[in-house]
């Protein structure tokens, strides 16, 4: 069902918030700020600091990813109140690995207007100053914090023909980079750390090159990867063992047959009968 943005009904406003620098603040999201009745905060202390720098003073609810769903109630006690309010997380755009998606989900679910501003996000500069092919892209976030799961994870995407984004805590990079260069090949890579800050740097060439660079190295990092360029072909392999070739890869018996179906230009059903012949 479709819904105008911008038809006077209380709206929760997605308002994005600098990475590093103020100056990416935009206007709008100050008067977003200025605006609304209260702002749902993953961080009231660091909130409180972009209030102050912008002179804005706003009640402000504490809505991270411990407590978010809890939050329900709060936000539609507003929203019927007929208040518009805003969602920020501590530093870029809610939603995109950050907290906001239930909220936003709920106002959605209970007919109210979500409004998301356009603002700063890390992936975007780090995809467009990488060197590598802007797009397709396909954005990750984090991988999980167990190295038994971002293997598996990583399996999952290694055949992915697009530039793959993540986003990586400095105590876990150098683990991380490892783990690519088993899983995805030693591909060409770029890292960048302290987006818009003044010591933002940026290490570029092949997982091999840059893990050394990046021994040490603090602040928040994306790492944007090369796609796999490399021709696939399965004419040495059955259905079956093409089938099992994604299950061992991670996927499920359905998703990987779905998957052979489509690469090999058969019906899935006819996959179906073949992999699970007696």
């Amino acid at each position: 069902m479709s819904q105008k943005s911008y038809n006077d009904t209380p709206t929760v406003y997605l308002v994005p918030t600098p990475i590093g620098n103020m100056e990416d603040m935009t206007y709008r999201a100050i008067k977003v700020l200025e605006t609304v009745e209260v702002i749902f905060s993953e961080d009231t202390r660091v909130t409180s600091l972009l209030l102050h720098h912008f002179n804005i003073k706003k009640k402000l609810i504490a809505s991270h990813k411990f407590n978010e769903e809890l939050n329900s109630d709060k936000l539609l006690f507003y929203l019927e109140g007929g208040y518009d309010v805003a969602v920020v997380s501590d530093r870029g755009t809610p939603v995109i690995s950050d907290p906001g998606y239930d909220l936003a989900a709920v106002a959605i679910n209970h007919g109210y207007n979500v409004v998301g501003l356009p603002g700063a996000t890390a992936l975007i500069p780090a995809l467009i100053m990488s060197g590598l092919n802007p797009q397709p892209f396909l954005f990750y976030g984090f991988l999980n914090n167990k190295d038994s799961k971002r293997e598996k994870e990583l399996e999952k995407i290694k055949s992915v023909p697009y530039t793959l984004i993540f986003y990586e805590a400095p105590h876990r990079l150098e683990k991380t980079l490892v783990l690519m260069k088993k899983v995805l090949g030693d591909r060409q890579i770029s890292i960048s750390r302290e987006i818009s800050k003044k010591f933002e740097e940026v290490y570029r060439g092949t997982i091999s090159e840059v893990e050394k660079e990046v021994v040490g190295a603090k602040g928040e990092f994306v790492i944007v990867v090369d796609g796999n360029h490399e021709q696939k072909t399965f004419d040495n392999l059955s259905v079956i063992e093409h089938v099992n070739l994604y299950i061992k890869e991670g996927y499920t018996n359905k998703d990987a047959i779905k998957l052979v179906a489509k690469e090999r230009n058969m019906n899935k059903n006819e996959v179906y009968q073949i992999y699970h012949k007696d």
